[in-house]
């Protein structure tokens, strides 16, 4: 399974580079990763759990139009013991100045915590770029099934 997630994903940022050669950006980004679980209810409740880590990655911008673009990033998201990797494919919209909101799936393989590795979460994110290279951002992910935690990440990303 780790060897079909890494193709897939090799081969989505391949395509993605080769399409977008011309009218993409690349760039880099990390920050604070916030991570809730609740087993039982699946959502906040008064008894979630919350782990501080740490997540970085890359990410490629592609332009669409001028306050359009798809945005897809591969993440490694550590919490003591636990880690992951996510992908989420974003649809960016540029919604005023230096303002953009994302939104997308995101893909996730988990190395050691269930036994079902592979899982889709949805994400909601907004940057603000503070100057042209470099940006502010956070978001929201949520877990679709029972067990998979929802998470808040805060940090900066940069624009090579």
């Amino acid at each position: 399974m780790k060897k079909a997630v890494f193709v897939f994903l090799s081969i989505l940022l391949s395509n993605l580079y080769v399409f977008a050669q011309s009218n993409a950006e690349f760039g880099i980004k990390g920050g604070l990763n916030l991570t809730f679980f609740n087993v039982e209810q699946a959502n906040f409740g008064p008894n979630a759990e919350t782990e501080v880590g740490y997540y970085g990655g890359i990410f490629v911008d592609v332009h669409i139009d001028e306050s359009l673009s798809i945005q897809p990033e591969l993440l490694y998201i550590g919490l003591g013991d636990f880690e992951f990797l996510n992908a989420p494919i974003y649809a960016k919209y540029e919604v005023a100045n230096n303002f953009d909101i994302l939104v997308g799936p995101s893909l996730n393989y988990f190395f050691d915590f269930f036994s079902n590795k592979f899982k889709v979460r949805g994400d909601v994110s907004v940057a603000y770029h503070i100057i042209k290279p470099l940006d502010i951002h956070m978001k929201y992910t949520i877990g679709f099934e029972e067990i998979s935690p929802n998470g808040l990440f805060i940090g900066l990303g940069y624009r090579l």
